[in-house]
């Protein structure tokens, strides 16, 4: 994607800003805490905050956060849900915060969005020095044959997942992308609960609805580098830790397809196109005996990539 369609992207959001704050899913909690657990103290920046999901968690977790949205909308929804929250408009290329006023910046479905080469520099303005930066990432779990088998979700709508990062297997070591460390393993923060249902949705709704950083293999290719700038320009942070945490909304047929709207290759297709791809999504719930009738819950992952500052 070149920078021009990563804005168009990026930018889409605040037309569906009611439906994303209704219908996206928050963060599991556990991979929060995995998240921030270097962290020298409570301050944390939500950076690229949308409507608030992950500022929710955050709060919920005790974290002293100050959330920072570009989108006048998004804004606007997050201002609505959480008013207790120091709600700044800005950007991760211009953050209006001091300089060392963070002990973490926490970005929630967002760093792919940044411009690194600026945004880099730009965050560690902000951290304090050894300061952590985290992405954190909501995927379609379709790893029906991973650690934990096709079993139940943990974690469903922001209670605590069963994994932490150092249960059982404790981390796995390089992983071949980027030099990245891996938690995980069996009992750790597992690959567990995937759904066969998941892949036939990806090719029934296409890249626009299931993209490349949606499912948990394409999460692990896509994100290695994703604290790096794409221009080559020194490192701001260290190697990277990656992590996956079992998580899980429900859902309703209805619901998922309202959901899957939100998406920014939905939000930005041509209309005929996304009506089309709409009802192409909800013949296939239909057809499906795990999604057809009533509620079922959407396996998930919240995969969380966590640097340090240099």
């Amino acid at each position: 994607m070149d920078q021009d369609e990563r804005l168009l992207h990026s930018s889409s959001f605040g037309a569906a800003a009611v439906a994303y704050a209704e219908h996206r899913p928050d963060y599991a909690r556990a991979a929060v805490r995995w998240a921030l657990a270097p962290a020298a103290g409570p301050r944390v920046l939500d950076l690229g905050a949308g409507t608030g999901k992950l500022t929710a968690t955050l709060l919920a977790l005790g974290a002293d956060t100050v959330a920072v949205e570009p989108d006048p909308a998004m804004l606007s929804e997050l201002r609505r849900s959480l008013p207790e929250v120091r709600a700044l408009p800005g950007s991760a290329e211009a953050i209006p915060l001091p300089d060392g006023s963070v002990d973490a910046v926490l970005a929630g479905n967002a760093l792919h969005w940044f411009d690194m080469a600026v945004a880099g520099p730009e965050i560690a303005r902000v951290l304090v020095p050894g300061g952590i930066l985290a992405g954190l990432w909501n995927v379609m779990n379709d790893e029906v044959d991973g650690p934990g088998g096709a079993g139940g979700v943990d974690g469903l709508d922001g209670a605590d997942g069963a994994g932490e990062a150092n249960g059982a297997g404790g981390s796995r070591g390089p992983d071949g992308a980027g030099g990245a460390e891996w938690a995980g393993g069996a009992g750790g923060p597992g690959r567990a609960g995937g759904a066969e249902w998941v892949s036939g949705l990806a090719r029934v709704g296409g890249s626009a609805v299931v993209g490349p950083r949606d499912t948990p293999a394409g999460w692990r290719a896509e994100t290695a580098d994703a604290h790096l700038a794409e221009t080559g320009a020194a490192a701001c942070f260290g190697s990277p830790e990656r992590a996956e945490f079992p998580h899980g909304q429900r859902r309703t047929a209805d619901s998922l397809v309202a959901a899957l709207a939100t998406r920014a290759g939905m939000l930005v297709m041509p209309g005929p196109e996304r009506r089309a791809t709409l009802d192409r999504i909800r013949g296939y719930l239909a057809s499906r005996p795990e999604t057809a009738r009533g509620e079922f819950t959407l396996p998930m992952l919240t995969a969380v990539l966590r640097v340090r500052r240099l």
